[in-house]
């Protein structure tokens, strides 16, 4: 097993028929709007959808074609690309996409023309290349602690892999830190091999940002596209809950992603909102070649110092890009328009296709 060959998915883009494109992707995470972008760009639109989870695509009317499998992770069975490719798909990726039908097989045997770099999503999947390109770009992010041994102040216990949130939890002491781990374990919330690849870092008290950024390989630029918080089970449930009765509830914080709301930031803090989005791109570039190339999102938190400090990365389309399907004020700001993340992607491989350069920006 091997790499996917990029000459090989090129010769495949050379042979497809320009002017009958297909956008697919998976019915899942933020489909809907990358599916009815397509369609607003002229697009024919196809996803491969789990049976039983067809309904949303179905009553919105953002589907052309379905392709059923009976589990996501099928995506990658070579009946399916070779559907996919008659299509003359162009595949976009997306956390679902790259959980489901698991990193090593879209990087091995994933043999169909995919949006954006299918390298920098192991980047994304496992926490040590996610530190080192934030840190090697020139990125504020928290400190690391290497040992549960080592923690000395409140931290954020995160495990591998696009999960939404799930498994998080924060611990103030290492007695506490193997109590809650012990506790996740019985309840198979957890593995073992998890647990040998928890990331410890320093909890930063601030308000939570999610900066969804779109790098136009085409025109060499980065764009801020919008912003959004998360609501979060059952921390957000546990706050609304009077702080006299907290600790009788017995409940133990998770931080489960369940939903997304737009937010805007102080205009004030927006330079250094691009300058960390141009430092990662930068990065990317020298670290993962050709880098960002397409959608991406930094998960941050701005402290009482009007300092934005990042903690995570999406290194594709990320789920709060749901909370502007039409439009966000600064995609507005940038396009004068209705300008999802979906149909910025589509628009991007438009112009690809238009100006005969759609290999710069497919792998």
């Amino acid at each position: 097993m091997g790499k996917v060959n990029r000459d090989e998915i090129l010769n495949i883009l050379n042979g497809y028929n320009k002017d009958e494109i297909t956008i697919a992707t998976l019915a899942s995470h933020s489909s809907l709007h990358m599916l009815k972008g397509a369609q607003e760009e002229g697009f024919h639109t196809a996803v491969v959808c789990e049976k039983g989870r067809e309904v949303p695509y179905q009553r919105f009317r953002v589907v052309d074609d379905f392709i059923m499998v009976d589990e996501f992770k099928d995506i990658v069975n070579d009946e399916v690309q070779d559907e996919l490719r008659n299509m003359n798909s162009i595949v976009i990726p997306h956390g679902s996409f790259v959980a489901y039908a698991g990193l090593d097989r879209v990087e091995n045997d994933f043999n169909v023309p995919m949006f954006g770099n299918r390298d920098i999503l192991r980047w994304e999947a496992e926490r040590d290349l996610e530190r080192k390109l934030m840190v090697e770009s020139g990125i504020r992010i928290p400190q690391k602690y290497g040992d549960p041994s080592d923690i000395d102040r409140t931290v954020m216990v995160k495990f591998p892999g696009a999960r939404g949130g799930r498994g998080y939890f924060v611990a103030s002491s290492t007695e506490e830190y193997h109590e809650k781990i012990d506790s996740m374990l019985k309840r198979n919330w957890i593995g073992e091999e998890d647990v040998a690849l928890a990331h410890i870092e320093e909890y930063v008290s601030g308000c939570n940002y999610c900066i969804h950024y779109f790098y136009s390989a085409l025109n060499d630029e980065v764009e801020v596209l919008g912003m959004d918080s998360r609501y979060e089970s059952n921390i957000d449930g546990v706050c609304r809950i009077p702080a006299k009765d907290q600790l009788d509830v017995g409940l133990d914080p998770s931080y489960v992603i369940t939903g997304n709301h737009p937010v805007v930031m102080r205009e004030s803090l927006l330079p250094q909102v691009f300058d960390i989005g141009d430092k990662l791109v930068d990065g990317a570039k020298k670290l993962v070649p050709p880098g960002m190339n397409g959608p991406f999102c930094l998960q941050t938190l701005v402290n009482d110092d009007l300092e934005v400090i990042v903690f995570e990365m999406s290194a594709r389309s990320d789920g709060g890009t749901n909370t502007f399907m039409d439009v966000s004020p600064y995609s507005y700001l940038l396009f004068g328009e209705f300008m999802s993340m979906g149909r910025r992607i589509s628009r991007e491989i438009k112009t690809g296709i238009s100006e005969d350069n759609l290999d710069v920006i497919i792998t």
